[in-house]
């Protein structure tokens, strides 16, 4: 899906204007990691009493820290927002102007009207950074490529740029030499402080977008066995050329591309990441278009609609590179009256996906407006079962548009989702289950339309007990690991509920019940802390209405370790 970039372009000019005032590169070394803690503090609750909140309630309990290889990257640093690596940004043209040349570490370059500085002086500042290689634009190869590979240029893309085909043989081995210029002879891939590159820089804004692709096939140039030729080898390419670093490279692509060859290319993003790569996709925002069925990042839509993920595939094992993008909410084109939802959303989206790095700019990503929200995603991004602080679950169901009309090989029989285009819940190790008395039913009281565009559709944000169909509680079930790894230590849960209807509510698990909670009436949504008196072994526990209480709406259901 098209990437449109607004304010986040913006700030990359000051960075890399103030790069050039260095004289000399540093020796790298590697650059500080984030271990800070919890910026608020944790909501708890004694054992036999509830504390309820208005509003939601994000807060984690002071022993929780970053996981290793995550965090949130920008085109600058901003220490205020916990935002420590930076971009660096080049394009072809500029470090290989002449074809036998060296790298030219001197020369400055521009790319989707900015201007970038030399390779020297970006490399000036010893912080972290991530990096792109602005290569297919017209105005971002070399000169001499298009004499040299006999080819013409397509487009133009949706900002009006036309494109070199980075799929041609001569191109592609021309632009692997480059790679092999900066980031094997001159040590980048090695650099301690290079977090990951994108790759393969191409097209629009270095995302691998398909209207290109499709251009080339609408004009009769390419054709699907000659794509799928250069696209069986070129991740290897790169791969085998960053060898022990491979593990930097982050393929743009995504599943199911709006591409020109069926279903051809539709698991194309999942064969990178099997090629040995991670994976990035930039439109989180819309959270609950397109990406539910994602095979690079092991997520499959069940036959009951629920979210699973594949968490045993090597792009899951800490070492590589899981990422998104989350600033465009009212910005890069996109309007929104509610722009807490749609951050709080994305972010939901994000996390279940288990991605480790996510693309922030703290004003368009409205850092200082929700704080503990950021917060909390900073500390929950990467984690693993075993080392989370939490497990969630949001309770909800939307539809992805995506699969509205078009099943595709893969939803062909309607018993594999039974209720397409409708997802059940976003999860995180916390998984609500529908049983006999308790089965969750869909509830208008939270209803978003479109939000940011219409290939959204439509969300109804909580779940609702029916208590006269017989149906008074949910189930929800743990993770093993998650349960494992809190072991005997305290279990606080966290439950958001729409304040509305009478009657109290109550956690039982198979070593007891929970205190009470009572409903104020209020109308809003408030969210309810307990002290679980353990699982009981059994890693399930359930959320049951008193005798004669209304029915209930739960939004978002949090499970954490209070102790480390």
């Amino acid at each position: 899906m098209p990437r449109r970039i607004g304010a986040a372009a913006v700030v990359l000019i000051g960075v890399l204007m103030a790069g050039c005032t260095s004289a000399a590169d540093p020796r790298p070394t590697p650059p500080p990691v984030d271990t800070s803690g919890p910026r608020a503090a944790f909501v708890d609750a004694p054992a036999g009493a509830s504390v309820v909140i208005d509003g939601d309630d994000w807060s984690l309990p002071p022993w929780v820290r970053p996981a290793a290889n995550s965090g949130f990257f920008s085109e600058e640093a901003s220490e205020e927002h916990r935002v420590l690596v930076r971009s660096v940004d080049l394009t072809w043209r500029q470090l290989q102007p002449r074809r036998d040349a060296a790298i030219d570490r001197a020369a400055s370059g521009s790319a989707q009207q900015l201007e970038f500085a030399s390779l020297h002086d970006q490399l000036a500042d010893p912080g972290a950074f991530w990096m792109r290689l602005f290569a297919s634009g017209a105005d971002w190869a070399p000169e001499w490529i298009v004499d040299e590979c006999g080819v013409s240029t397509y487009g133009p893309d949706y900002d009006g740029m036309e494109h070199l085909p980075i799929w041609d043989e001569c191109v592609w081995g021309h632009l692997l030499d480059t790679y092999r210029r900066v980031f094997v002879d001159e040590g980048l891939a090695a650099d301690p402080r290079l977090r990951f590159v994108y790759v393969p820089g191409a097209f629009t804004w270095a995302e691998f977008d398909y209207d290109i692709v499709s251009a080339a096939v609408e004009t009769g140039d390419l054709d699907e066995e000659a794509y799928l030729a250069w696209y069986s080898h070129a991740w290897t390419d790169l791969v085998e050329l960053f060898g022990d670093q491979a593990h930097k490279l982050v393929f743009t692509g995504e599943d199911y591309p709006f591409g020109p060859f069926g279903a051809a290319d539709d698991l194309l993003a999942r064969d990178a990441v099997d090629a040995g790569m991670g994976i990035r996709t930039g439109i989180t925002e819309l959270a609950n278009f397109h990406l539910s069925e994602a095979p690079a990042y092991g997520s499959a839509i069940q036959p009951d609609g629920h979210l699973v993920v594949d968490e045993s595939l090597p792009v899951h094992s800490g070492r590589f590179v899981v990422a998104t993008e989350n600033e465009c909410y009212t910005d890069c084109g996109y309007e929104t009256d509610e722009p807490y939802y749609a951050v709080r959303q994305s972010n939901l989206k994000a996390l279940q996906l288990r991605t480790n790095w996510i693309y922030v700019v703290p004003g368009p990503s409205y850092f200082d407006e929700y704080p503990e929200h950021w917060d909390w995603v900073r500390l929950s991004q990467g984690q693993r079962p075993e080392t989370s602080a939490d497990a969630w679950a949001a309770f909800r169901d939307a539809e992805d548009t995506y699969w509205r009309d078009e099943a595709g090989e893969r939803f062909a029989d309607p018993a594999a989702w039974v209720d397409r285009p409708w997802v059940r819940n976003l999860e995180r190790w916390l998984v609500q289950r529908d049983e006999p008395g308790s089965v969750a039913h869909r509830t208008e009281v939270d209803a978003h339309v479109e939000t940011l565009e219409p290939d959204n559709g439509t969300a109804f944000e909580g779940l609702s007990t029916a208590v006269a169909e017989g149906d008074t509680g949910f189930v929800l079930e743990v993770d093993e690991r998650f349960a494992a790894a809190a072991g005997d230590r305290r279990l606080v849960a966290k439950v958001t509920f729409l304040d509305t209807g009478r009657g109290g509510f109550s956690l039982d698990t198979a070593s007891g019940g929970s205190p009470v909670i009572e409903r104020a009436n209020t109308g809003g949504w408030r969210t309810a802390t307990v002290t679980l008196p353990g699982l009981g072994g059994t890693a399930r526990f359930r959320i049951a209405l008193e005798q004669g209480a209304d029915d209930l709406v739960i939004r978002f259901v949090r499970l954490v370790r209070a102790e480390g």
